[in-house]
């Protein structure tokens, strides 16, 4: 396996196998959690097409297995909220240091350790040198604690390229009225409220 780096994709072939990865890897994560992770074509065309993001594709022979996107440019995007960082962390966000990881997608078929471990090791050294705030979030699918999970994976990741912390930042869950309550549908008056919540961890490594 290697490791290839791109902005401002609009190689057509190339696309075409780029979206076709990220579509397949990222399946269970759209059919298991409530956000609307999976981006769609047009979406997805947009993000690599742009000169602030940094794609880097991990291939086995003439297929790609595993692909990352960081965004430098938090104000291009529309997962995060520039007047928060720019707020909170006014040093890191004056100095285009806020950076985003969009997407971080491997093929089932792949050797996920191999290709994680590429991936950390060409675009973490890349922030780590950038001196970036790496911005990051994980469905509860790969983060059910606040400990633990996909954010302890990255942050082991992340040391072995330099010396970095990792910092919360923020949860989101997400609530439902159901006004059809299971318990309700078959009775004449009575009514049980519920709600269904699912958390969304934001996290950085700094």
């Amino acid at each position: 396996m290697f490791v290839t780096r791109h902005s401002n994709v609009v190689d057509l072939v190339l696309r075409e196998k780029l979206w076709n990865l990220y579509r397949r890897a990222y399946r269970e994560t759209a059919e298991s959690t409530v956000t609307h992770e999976m981006l769609e074509q047009v979406e997805f065309n947009e993000q690599i097409t742009r000169d602030s993001n940094r794609v880097w594709v991990v291939w086995s022979d003439s297929q790609p297995v595993a692909m990352t996107l960081v965004s430098t440019d938090v104000r291009a995007t529309r997962w995060l909220s520039e007047v928060y960082f720019e707020k909170h962390f006014p040093d890191r966000f004056g100095a285009g240091q806020v950076h985003y990881i969009v997407w971080v997608v491997v093929d089932a078929g792949a050797d996920a350790h191999g290709a994680n471990s590429l991936l950390a090791r060409q675009a973490l050294t890349v922030e780590a040198k950038d001196g970036a705030l790496l911005v990051f979030d994980v469905p509860d699918l790969h983060q059910p604690h606040a400990t633990g999970g996909a954010a302890e994976l990255l942050l082991r990741m992340a040391k072995t390229v330099g010396e970095v912390e990792l910092v919360p930042i923020s949860t989101q869950r997400y609530f439902a009225l159901d006004f059809a309550p299971k318990n309700s549908r078959n009775t004449d008056n009575r009514v049980v409220q519920t709600a269904n919540g699912q958390d969304s961890k934001r996290v950085v490594l700094r």
